[in-house]
């Protein structure tokens, strides 16, 4: 065995990374209401949350949506408007706390940051009578929204366990009042509280003490902020799951008439000016009066798209899970939520943590019809599998599309020089085309006990040096996505056998007649010294199968008359000595009636 895969450890080895896998949809939840979040239970793998708009979290249960929900704010949280309603969700790090935080609109339509317990004896249920509404710096529970659009919402928890907060400029359009560059406004800013505080503590919060204007510089401002210069961050993320994770802040902000953008902010590079209302993705921002922004110098995007391509970014994550393959990692999944588009983007992180957006791919067509009605939101499981949900009411798994398995290679052959054989096949006729193939060979028929030896590629033929003396019974199968194929025809490859120098040509001018039910069968075999000792003929209900019937006769035979039943035949034959099997002949056709 070792004899014939150490042959090609070095070719296996090399195998090339493949190109950019498919993927495909897979609905996991449907029926539901306007969802906008779908967030795994950090304590219950086989759970995970979906946020809808009007107040109701559903449980995805091992895949069944459960009657019961976790909690029901709808006569809490307001739904008017298209923006407002419960618009985020997110477990504390600490799980055993029992802590869940919600940023919803109230009924007057300003912002509340709520925090909740799961209930003592039900863990897939929260206990309404621990709500706790943080107090803002204004004093009060609530924190004022000018207008209807533009509140943001999603809030989660970063890698140093701070609770960010991402708030709209306060609406209307080009942000009228210059909310997000004014620095004694909360609103058009990215925030950052420590909530890891007892639960008798009053405001519900701390300040970190190394949030970026806590002493004042480079300006004095609210020093819950951490970024400035947003106009409505709908959906932002870190880069926080595995070893190759960077701890990174993407930052997806909806534009205002001409740009969508994604903001990159390596880990804890806080105080940042991303731009609004003087920018608009790359440039400068149309129809807006001179403004003078908080402080500079202003961070451009990433990236940016025009209207032309969508009208209203969401933000997604960066994939670091497994299902989707190695091409994958390290890959932004983002979407636009009018168009109902999905695209991913190439990371390229500078040594100073600076990213560079490149290969920008869309994979909307891939992802098909579950993802139409309005992309809301993407959610990731704690495997780091990624999810779509969208406003028309469906949570949809991205996974990879392996595809069907492919065909059988067909021909396969083998020639014997010494103690060197080469195996050669022919690739499969139809179907998805192999990637690589894998040569499996056994010391008795159908076995794989000697060895299986992968190619590194497409590539139809693998030469082994060194072979002992022996008989090895060898098949071949296709490989793709979708897995392997069934195994080809299998070659008896005999090496130190007699006087043959290599296998027998194949035979040729292959023949049938009917008469009746009587079909005979006639061939030719070209003379060399490696001559057939035997011949076998092949019957298949298709081309290139031998499923109906394999016929072993003398080597000195050219004609066969057999006697079949009614029915079509697709029929070859192939000559054998000693040193292996020749490939098939031409294929004929035969239809018994």
């Amino acid at each position: 065995m070792k004899l014939w895969v150490a042959a090609f450890v070095a070719a296996v080895c090399a195998l090339p990374m493949n190109a950019q896998a498919q993927i495909k949809s897979e609905v996991v939840a449907s029926g539901l209401s306007k969802p906008l979040g779908f967030i795994p239970d950090p304590a219950f793998a086989n759970v995970h949350y979906i946020v809808q708009q009007a107040g109701l979290v559903r449980v995805l249960r091992d895949g069944q949506l459960q009657s019961a929900p976790f909690i029901d704010l709808t006569g809490i949280a307001r739904l008017s408007g298209g923006e407002q309603g419960l618009l985020g969700m997110a477990f504390a790090p600490d799980v055993a706390s029992g802590r869940v935080f919600f940023h919803y609109t109230d009924v007057n339509g300003d912002h509340v940051v709520s925090r909740y317990r799961r209930s003592a004896g039900s863990p897939l249920r929260l206990d309404p009578s621990t709500r706790f509404d943080i107090r803002w710096p204004t004093g009060g529970r609530v924190l004022s929204q000018p207008f209807s659009n533009h509140n943001g919402g999603h809030l989660i928890f970063g890698p140093d366990g701070y609770l960010y907060i991402g708030l709209g400029d306060g609406g209307s359009g080009n942000d009228p009042t210059n909310k997000a560059q004014d620095p004694t406004s909360l609103l058009g800013k990215m925030l950052r509280l420590d909530v890891n505080v007892a639960d008798g503590d009053d405001v519900g919060y701390r300040v970190p003490a190394d949030n970026p204007f806590v002493d004042g510089q480079p300006i004095v401002a609210m020093p819950e902020i951490w970024a400035v210069g947003f106009r409505n961050p709908w959906r932002y993320t870190f880069d926080d799951l595995g070893p190759d994770a960077t701890g990174a802040l993407i930052i997806a902000d909806v534009g205002q008439g001409q740009r969508e953008e994604i903001n990159y902010e390596p880990r804890n590079a806080g105080g940042r000016n991303y731009g609004w209302r003087i920018r608009e993705g790359r440039i400068a921002t149309p129809n807006v009066p001179p403004t003078s922004p908080a402080f500079g110098p202003l961070v451009d995007p990433i990236f940016d798209y025009s209207h032309t391509d969508g009208r209203s970014i969401t933000g997604g994550y960066i994939y670091r899970g497994t299902g989707l393959g190695a091409s994958y990692r390290g890959r932004y999944f983002y979407a636009d939520f009018v168009r109902a588009r999905v695209w991913s983007l190439g990371l390229a992180v500078s040594a100073s943590g600076e990213a560079t957006a490149t290969d920008v791919i869309e994979h909307t067509t891939e992802l098909g019809s579950g993802i139409t009605g309005g992309i809301a939101s993407f959610g990731r499981d704690l495997s780091g599998e990624l999810y779509v949900v969208t406003f028309a009411g469906r949570v949809v798994k991205i996974v990879a599309d392996a595809g069907p398995a492919p065909s059988a290679p067909q021909d396969v052959r083998a020639v014997v020089s010494g103690s060197t054989v080469t195996v050669s096949w022919t690739a499969p006729a139809a179907g998805a085309v192999p990637s690589s193939y894998r040569l499996e060979a056994g010391s008795v028929s159908g076995a794989s006990d000697l060895g299986i030896v992968s190619t590194a590629g497409p590539e139809t033929s693998l030469t082994f040096p060194g072979i002992p003396a022996g008989t090895y019974f060898v098949r071949v199968r296709s490989i793709t996505g979708g897995g392997a194929s069934v195994a080809s025809n299998e070659v008896t490859i005999v090496v130190g056998g007699g006087g043959c120098g290599a296998a027998p040509p194949a035979p040729t001018d292959f023949a049938s007649t009917v008469n009746g039910r009587e079909v005979t069968l006639t061939w030719q075999v070209s003379s060399t010294a490696s001559g057939p000792t035997s011949f076998s003929i092949e019957a298949g209900s298709a081309s290139g199968a031998a499923n109906l019937a394999m016929i072993s006769i003398d080597g000195g035979l050219r004609s066969l008359s057999v006697s079949a039943l009614p029915g079509r035949y697709f029929v070859r034959i192939r000559g054998h000595n000693d040193c292996g099997t020749s490939g098939a002949s031409n294929e004929v056709t035969v239809t018994v009636f």
